[in-house]
């Protein structure tokens, strides 16, 4: 069996880990936070303290963390510690470029590197389907491919080095536009005197549903701003995506509109809610 490390148990990771510990795997964590961390304790898992005492001693290491500068620093500490021949695997929403640089610099330290960025939110993680976009050598991505799929339900690999990572970027550009106009439909309804409960069953189970209707669109009519996704975690994502897409001369107005939105309500103290809380940015 593999010595795993796990490396962030925040809203995503907690979830994801425990789907490992569940089955058997021996996990080491590392978050921090060491309290989120120990919380694990119960589940089966070892803590440790630094990045150095999880990765040490593991085959496998699992990041996910929360912004790109976070990924470099953890990776900079994998790379002094982690034994030669180690797959470290960053499921980190994070820049495609850094992405490369790390596969890279993974060869450097004969430490092999996936990006595998995921989708589904907290619910997912929770419920074990999430979706595992994964950009690196097939070889290795066959290689994790067992506990890619107690995670997730769909796991495909996607191509070289920082194709997860861009695949990704192009699930959050679709986010961006669609969870905005789940809102703009529910405050059309709203102001035009229509229920709308009704309404969302009416145009959920046509051409117009999709994810962000069944789950985020219930949460804005429950004004459940709880975050399964925090705003400020997709305006890093968006200004990624952004960046991405400058860097190859593509132009996302949709997307610049959207950010535009989210920036103004983190400007407010709202970064922290959940991505749903964009309907408070129509209603006001």
């Amino acid at each position: 069996m593999s010595k795993i490390a796990w490396i962030g148990t925040g809203v995503m990771g907690k979830s994801m880990v425990s789907h490992l510990l569940n089955q058997g795997d021996e996990v080491t964590v590392y978050n921090r936070t060491a309290a989120k961390a120990e919380a694990l304790k119960e589940k089966g898992a070892q803590v440790a303290y630094t990045v150095a005492d999880a990765v040490k001693d593991a085959d496998l290491i699992f990041t996910i963390v929360g912004f790109p500068k976070d990924v470099e620093e953890v990776y900079a500490e994998i790379f002094k510690a982690a034994k030669p021949g180690a797959l470290a695997v960053d499921m980190t929403t994070s820049s495609p470029s850094l992405a490369v640089k790390l596969h890279q610099q993974g060869k450097e330290h004969q430490i092999r590197v996936l990006d595998a960025p995921v989708s589904g939110g907290d619910s997912g993680a929770a419920a074990g389907t999430l979706s595992i976009m994964v950009g690196g050598e097939e070889a290795d991505f066959n290689a994790c491919l067992p506990y890619f799929n107690k995670m997730g339900k769909s796991v495909l690999w996607m191509g070289p080095a920082g194709c997860g990572q861009h695949t990704k970027m192009a699930n959050q550009i679709a986010i961006a536009g669609t969870v905005s106009a789940v809102a703009e439909a529910i405050v059309y309804a709203k102001a035009n005197g229509l229920d709308p409960e009704k309404l969302l069953g009416a145009i959920s189970k046509g051409a117009a549903g999709s994810w962000q209707m069944s789950n985020n669109g219930v949460k804005m009519l429950q004004e459940d701003y709880n975050p399964g996704f925090f705003i400020k975690h997709f305006i890093k994502d968006m200004r990624l995506a952004k960046e991405a897409a400058t860097a190859q001369n593509v132009e996302l107005p949709v997307l610049e509109i959207v950010l535009s939105m989210y920036e103004q309500m983190q400007d407010a103290g709202e970064g922290d809610l959940g991505t749903q809380a964009i309907i408070k940015h129509y209603e006001k």
